[in-house]
């Protein structure tokens, strides 16, 4: 039976949409982006219809959070059975079961051995800004290592760590001090102009030969935060045995590794969390963005021999809602059930259609990525590999107009994050509109 969508039946937008637009124009906050006019009236699976009936594929998944595509059946029953008992009461002061079963989990899957002790809160910005309180009561040190092109979050200790986009930083400052950016290991804008694997990873001993050994000495150092995968930053994966290197290099003085998979986890790079690949055990894990499937919750896990703040020292009113972790643990069952291995075989599928399209548009500089997040980064020329910056908010249009949900990251990359229950079909369809739009207007 062919597929419903895409399915574009007026201009876009439609008269409906239209019309919300303008009135969210009129009342909203200057600060927020809105990428194109879809303006969602309902969705299933991967699918998105706006309020005057155009079907979109989506291949953002409201940038990385309906890890189980819209309405799956068994996360609204979860959130509906949930409702029906109560929908609040607050996990910092008070019990119920499904805070306790949450924690359970996410203790389990967490990698590493040993004991673990889980804080629920209500996104991935909140879980950075614990991390970094419990880093710093953990070693009794001040300072943090973060790396260029990260996005961590927009409050102040977050903010302060995200290095992505310089205007999310104007008008804003001063920022928390402390905070050290060094170069992250991106391959193929390597700032130091090295060749991987002959460079013998320079950007990670760099950190000692420059930073520890001129500007900061380790012993100040509270943790290093790190994305497995740099997500906003541009999709960017380092190369095999970087993260490694970065927990060796933590290990060595002492300091805290903390891994920020609020993109990257729950299932989205094929595995339940990115680290996995590299078989890196981290000390902190933050996560959230799919963990809920579209409901606002986050967790900081640790490692029990890090978890040492007091009864009272942290807290949250409503981190841990009884809601959002029915739905949690419907969408771990769900990702754990075989969402994670679709993740695996669909991405894949994206993989070789991508270099396909590559071998026709040399536009298309870099193809990277695991599983379900995957990123595309385009070029004026090979060569230079110049950014070709308004190709990729060009691309991103045209696709929205053809009935595909695009999402630029970095400065001149696509990300691909569609919803982990995307099948076979649903990638060729994207691949396929990506291909006419390379055709229209590389």
């Amino acid at each position: 039976m062919p597929k419903s969508y895409p399915r574009i039946v007026t201009p876009l937008p439609g008269p409906n949409a239209r019309a919300i637009v303008d009135r969210d124009k009129a009342v909203t906050a200057p600060c927020y982006i809105k990428e194109y006019p879809l303006v969602i009236a309902r969705g299933e699976g991967p699918m998105v219809e706006d309020v005057d009936g155009n079907r979109f594929l989506d291949f953002m998944a409201g940038i990385a959070v309906s890890a189980t595509g819209y309405g799956h059946p068994a996360v609204v029953k979860a959130v509906k059975d949930a409702a029906d008992r109560f929908l609040h009461i607050c996990g910092s002061d008070f019990y119920f079961e499904g805070m306790a079963a949450l924690c359970e989990r996410l203790a389990r899957i967490m990698p590493g051995d040993g004991k673990k002790r889980v804080f629920l809160t209500n996104s991935g910005t909140e879980a950075i800004e614990g991390a970094m309180k419990l880093a710093r009561h953990a070693t009794g040190r001040t300072d943090f290592i973060a790396f260029k092109g990260a996005f961590h979050g927009r409050t102040y200790g977050a903010l302060s760590m995200t290095s992505s986009k310089a205007r999310q930083h104007g008008g804003f400052g001063p920022f928390l001090p402390g905070v050290h950016h060094v170069a992250f290991g991106s391959c193929y804008r390597c700032e130091f102009d090295k060749t991987f694997p002959s460079c013998g990873l320079f950007c990670v001993s760099h950190i000692e030969r420059d930073l520890f050994a001129r500007h900061l000495d380790p012993r100040d150092v509270a943790a290093v935060f790190v994305e497995p995968i740099q997500g906003e930053g541009g999709y960017v994966v380092p190369p095999p045995g970087w993260l490694k290197a970065i927990r060796d290099l933590c290990d060595k003085y002492g300091i805290v590794l903390v891994l920020d998979e609020v993109q990257s986890g729950i299932g989205r790079t094929g595995k339940m969390f990115a680290c996995e690949h590299e078989d890196v055990v981290p000390d902190i894990l933050v996560t959230a963005k799919g963990l809920g499937s579209g409901m606002p919750i986050g967790a900081i896990v640790a490692r029990d021999a890090v978890s040492t703040w007091e009864t009272g020292s942290h807290g949250s009113t409503f981190g841990g809602n009884p809601v959002c972790c029915a739905a949690a643990l419907a969408t771990l069952d769900l990702v754990e059930g075989g969402l994670m291995a679709n993740a695996r075989v669909r991405g894949e599928q994206l993989t070789r259609g991508l270099q396909t399209l590559a071998q026709r548009h040399g536009v298309i500089g870099d193809i990277r990525g695991r599983g379900l997040m995957q990123g595309v980064e385009f070029v004026t020329d090979r060569t230079t590999r110049a950014p070709a910056v308004d190709l990729v908010h060009r691309l991103e249009q045209a696709a929205f107009h053809k009935g595909l949900l695009l999402l630029a990251a970095g400065k001149n990359a696509l990300r691909f994050a569609p919803p982990l229950v995307v099948d076979a079909e649903d990638v060729e369809i994207a691949l396929g509109i990506l291909g006419e739009c390379l055709d229209e207007l590389d």
